[in-house]
């Protein structure tokens, strides 16, 4: 499995682990709660399914809702297909997000990761996110090192884009910083103290401000039946 697929698959059991879905809408929720799935289609996200169905860790149901099969047989089109987490599924997902390895730290885990920081225990959050400090402290020195070792050879705008992406990196080192320490503290993001994770807030697509900024999910509304 590709770290990619693997990522994918980690944010599908996510998602359904909230609610059962099918295809069309579970798109949707990757698009704009995840926005590092927006480049995902139709093609790789159904053969994801299929696979989590054949290990057991999803299952397949028609559409419920009368109308919906109505109209799909007027429309010529099979009823939607829903897919549900097995308890098999929920026991994977939650081995998934005990994790805390390295992979936990790079830009596209760590954002599908972020996402379902409510449904995390605070040990893990801890960990992940001082992990996650680490990588990018490391980055940021390695980033450093290069700029003073060529800046005599760059042009002003190469500079101004290395002087970019050392910023970037300073300002989410110092977003962590702040997370880290609201973490200890034992206040959820809101600034409240808890004991349990919050629940996650599915509208506002909190990545850790990893995603692409200014982009907005596609519009297009491809057939949603299942393949």
């Amino acid at each position: 499995m590709s770290r990619r697929s693997g990522i994918l698959e980690f944010a599908v059991l996510g998602l359904l682990r909230e609610s059962p879905m099918h295809g069309y809408e579970l798109r949707k929720r990757l698009n704009t709660s995840l926005g590092v799935f927006r480049a995902f289609s139709y093609g790789t996200l159904y053969p994801c399914l299929k696979t989590l169905v054949a290990n057991g860790w999803l299952i397949e149901e028609p559409g419920s809702a009368p109308e919906d099969a109505l109209a799909a047989s007027l429309a010529g089109r099979r009823a939607k297909i829903v897919y549900r987490l097995t308890a098999e599924g929920k026991e994977h997902f939650e081995q998934l997000l005990s994790q805390t390895g390295p992979d936990a730290y790079e830009d596209e885990h760590f954002a599908a990761r972020f996402a379902f920081f409510g449904q995390t225990s605070r040990d893990v959050r801890m960990r992940v996110l001082e992990g996650r400090r680490s990588r990018l402290e490391e980055r940021l020195e390695k980033m450093s090192a290069s700029l003073t070792r060529t800046r005599e050879r760059l042009d002003d705008y190469t500079l101004e884009l290395q002087r970019h992406g050392m910023e970037s990196v300073e300002r989410e080192v110092r977003w962590l910083n702040e997370l880290i320490e609201s973490e200890r503290a034992g206040r959820d993001l809101r600034g409240s103290a808890t004991e349990e994770p919050a629940q996650q807030d599915t509208t506002t697509g909190a990545t850790g401000g990893l995603p692409r900024s200014g982009e907005t999910p596609r519009s297009d509304t491809p057939d949603d039946t299942a393949t």
